[in-house]
């Protein structure tokens, strides 16, 4: 029975998108999925993006006419193009409707689309300009819309078209788009959930950074490479100067003010080699994970570094240790020997009052220090715990208990 399949159809649809990694793999599943329950040939999801007065393609899907593009970066139209979605149905909306799908054919709008609770269709010469236009420079014969709304406003839309000569699309056609539509919608707020959870868990909430889940993830991954491909890795420790005395004088609020302006600077320096990680480790800690660039470059990085935390209104700069496998720090089977390194040179740094970067295997005062005994904690700043790693790096000195 038709309503069998259609209920087959939602359910497939809402398990190919939460079975989605990425959120391009998660457009995609939507448009083929609404494309495949209305025995589509085509489909596109699209966002409007408000600010901007346009809709934005995400996902073109299914039978493509030249020139369109999958998922295209600058396909966008002026919502002034298509007034239903800013105005015809946010008239509807705010009468205490519901939104609907309606249609239209390369010959003009469906006369019989509109019944009690639909909206009246745009003037004619407006839909020409837009979606009819649209149908016949594509070769397609006819097209259902479904406006996604989401959290009571209007999100963006589904499209899901025909060919010349297939059966057009009918009222119920409509209201079981409306339908797929709303699913898209749990779908993408359930995504937006999801999306929040991973932020929270991955980011620094004071600065916006990365936090240190997000470094030792992007460390073990970036050493995988690195094992594989002979890779460079690289990582920047520094922390800032004088923040205690900061607290102390003028308050914890202008201490948090210090450290989102650093982490300001130390994003800012990051960008300078593309792919870098910028992170709060805590506290007053802060770090950049690189892949790929030469430790020169590096090395610049975190000159630069240097010289703008320097010029920051408060504190009194960085410590900054570097250590990276472009130099000669022998080999780093995990991200805890590569961070014992880099926490040496930082702690060379900060004993010494450097105001440049002290770099693992270019002073060799930090390898001795690496492999040094424990020191007593009055006599040297804590490295931090890690996760256990190798088993034969288990018991190296400058490990925590």
């Amino acid at each position: 029975m038709a309503e069998d399949r259609r209920l087959r159809a939602v359910v497939a649809l809402a398990q190919a998108m939460a079975a989605a990694h990425t959120p391009r793999e998660f457009w995609r599943a939507a448009a083929l999925g609404a494309c495949d329950a209305l025995a589509g040939s085509f489909a596109a999801l699209s966002v409007w993006e408000r600010e901007l007065g346009r809709l934005k393609v995400l996902v073109n899907a299914g039978e493509r006419a030249p020139g369109e593009e999958e998922f295209p970066e600058s396909e966008t139209y002026p919502v002034n193009r298509f007034p239903e979605i800013a105005e015809f149905l946010h008239e509807q909306w705010a009468g205490g409707g519901e939104p609907d799908a309606w249609v239209e054919t390369a010959d003009g709008p469906v006369s019989d689309r509109h019944g009690p609770h639909h909206h009246e269709p745009p003037p004619a010469r407006e839909v020409l300009w837009g979606r009819v236009a649209a149908l016949r420079r594509r070769h397609r014969g006819c097209c259902v819309v479904a406006p996604i709304v989401l959290h009571g406003r209007a999100w963006g839309e589904l499209y899901v078209a025909r060919p010349p000569g297939a059966t057009v699309f009918d009222r119920d056609d409509a209201d079981f788009a409306t339908v797929l539509a709303s699913v898209v919608a749990a779908g993408i707020a359930q995504t937006e959930r999801l999306e929040e959870v991973r932020r929270l868990a991955f980011t620094d909430p004071l600065t916006g950074l990365a936090n240190r889940r997000a470094v030792d993830i992007r460390l073990d991954e970036a050493l995988e490479r690195h094992r594989a491909d002979g890779s460079v890795v690289s990582l920047v420790v520094c922390d800032i100067n004088g923040l205690k005395q900061v607290n102390d004088t003028h308050g914890h609020a202008v201490g948090d003010r210090l450290l989102e302006r650093f982490g300001s600077v130390l994003s800012l320096c990051g960008a300078m080699l593309p792919g870098t990680l910028a992170a709060r480790l805590g506290g007053d800690e802060f770090c950049l994970v690189m892949v790929g660039p030469p430790a020169d470059e590096v090395v610049r990085v975190a000159d630069e570094l240097c010289v703008r935390a320097n010029e920051l209104e408060l504190g009194e700069g960085v410590a900054c240790g570097v250590a990276s496998t472009g130099d000669p720090i022998g080999e780093v089977r995990s991200s805890r020997r590569l961070f014992r390194l880099a926490d040496a040179a930082q702690y060379r740094a900060k004993a010494a009052r450097s105001p440049k970067p002290v770099v693992a295997g270019r002073d060799g005062t930090v390898l001795r220090l690496a492999d040094a005994p424990p020191r007593p904690p009055h006599e040297r700043r804590s490295f931090r715990a890690a996760r256990p790693e190798d088993p034969h790096e288990a018991q190296e000195p400058w490990s925590e208990p």
